[in-house]
Formats: structure tokens, C-alpha cells, sequence
């Protein structure tokens, strides 16, 4: 980790693997949709990796002949990995603790998702205030946007 003493800056961090998620947040399969965070500016942004398999569960029904990861699961990639930003901020006492979503704003789907992309999740904090917090999400494949979010969630307890 690198850290600066000013009032401007921020700390970066290396890459999370799948191990680490796992112990940030209380997604389990099939219901975890970040596979690594390969850059964070800890308070400010995060660019998380969904790698998209035709071993997906959703893929059984969304389509058989024509398999699409479905929108808002995008989103939901989007979300957890601005989750994992969260944490990090906040350090290890906010660990497991479950994020809730309140608004999603905004969503766009540019370009179908599927089997064999590469999702990158790049996720901004737009504002914070004590355990709600504003991103902006672009979730691109190939460098190009395929879906884009405003969402809001509240981080709680269990």
C-alpha cells in the first residue's frame, strides 16, 4: 500500500484476489459477480474483473441458443466491486458487513455481454455520508462501455 500524509491524497493498492473478496464481502457463488480488483484509490475508485463463463447459472435460461449475461447482474458486478472499495476505506472492522442497494439511476446497456468476456468494473465514489455512498459505474469489454450505472447503497450490520 501506498500512502501520503497530505490532505490531497489518496492511497492506491495492489490487486485483491478471490480469496481476499471473499473474506471483504458476504457475496457467495452464484451470487458473486467480482473475480478480482485489480486497481483501487482507496475513498475514490476502484476497477474490478468479472471473467464470463458459459458455466454461468443464468446462462441455463437467458438464452439457451443465444446466452446474454442479463443487465442487471452487470450492475450487480458494478456494485460489489464498489463493496470491495468500501471496505478497503474503512479497513477490517467493516468486513462482512452486508451493503444494501437504494437507488440505481441512469443504467444503460450498450453491448450484450457474453460468454468469454472479460468484464472490467470501473467504479467511482461520486459522495459519501457516514454508511451511504453514490458511485458511477462503467462496466466495459474489449475497452468498450457495456453497461453504466449511478447507484447508491448503505452499508449495514448483519
Amino acid at each position: 500500500m501506498n500512502i501520503q500524509t497530505d490532505k490531497t491524497s489518496v492511497a492506491a493498492t495492489s490487486s485483491v484476489d478471490i480469496k481476499r473478496i471473499l473474506q471483504m464481502i458476504p457475496h457467495r457463488y452464484p451470487m458473486l459477480m467480482v473475480d478480482r480488483v485489480l486497481d483501487m484509490q482507496l475513498d475514490r475508485s476502484a476497477v474490478g474483473i468479472k471473467n464470463v463463463s458459459i458455466n454461468e447459472p443464468f446462462f441455463q435460461g437467458h438464452f439457451p441458443t443465444e446466452p446474454v449475461m442479463p443487465g442487471v447482474l452487470i450492475v450487480e458486478a458494478m456494485a460489489q466491486t464498489a463493496a470491495v472499495l468500501v471496505v478497503s476505506t474503512f479497513g477490517s472492522e467493516s468486513e462482512g458487513k452486508l451493503v444494501y442497494f437504494m437507488s440505481i439511476d441512469g443504467v444503460r446497456f450498450r453491448r450484450p455481454v457474453v460468454p468469454g468476456d472479460r468484464l472490467e468494473l470501473h467504479v467511482e465514489k461520486v459522495q459519501s455520508r457516514a454508511n451511504v455512498w453514490k458511485f458511477s459505474g462503467k462496466a466495459l469489454v474489449e475497452g468498450k462501455v457495456a453497461a453504466e450505472a449511478t447507484f447508491a447503497a448503505m452499508i449495514r450490520d448483519r
